[in-house]
């Protein structure tokens, strides 16, 4: 695996976590910060959209079980079309589809099993 995809592959990994970081925010109820929770997790989405459509063939041949159309296609969504984002579709996300992609991601990087999230 090459740098760069190490690089991108840390870079989503990160961005995971603080997508979580974030909605913990929102669930507590930490209302002068919600509307930065917000921000905040969509432009960590952002830049896993935009890296994941920086990793090799390889990377993403070996993950079949991810959805890697829709992670790029998200990533356009959020940005083209920033008006429309719904927040549960955000914290879906976040909370659902996030967690498959970290596991891939880091049994990729380890070569074994993956930790939890």
């Amino acid at each position: 695996m090459t740098q760069s995809v190490e690089r991108r592959i840390a870079d989503i990994l990160e961005a995971i976590e603080r997508c979580r970081r974030y909605v913990a925010l929102l669930d507590a109820g930490a209302v002068d910060f919600v509307d930065m929770a917000e921000d905040a997790i969509e432009r960590n989405l952002q830049i896993i959209g935009e890296a994941a459509n920086h990793l090799t063939p390889e990377v993403i041949d070996a993950h079949p079980e991810i959805a890697w159309p829709q992670i790029r296609g998200f990533r356009n969504i959020l940005v083209h079309q920033y008006f429309g984002v719904d927040l549960d579709v955000i914290r879906d996300v976040v909370e659902n589809h996030l967690p498959p992609l970290a596991e891939a991601l880091r049994q990729q990087v380890e070569g074994g099993p993956a930790s939890e999230v």
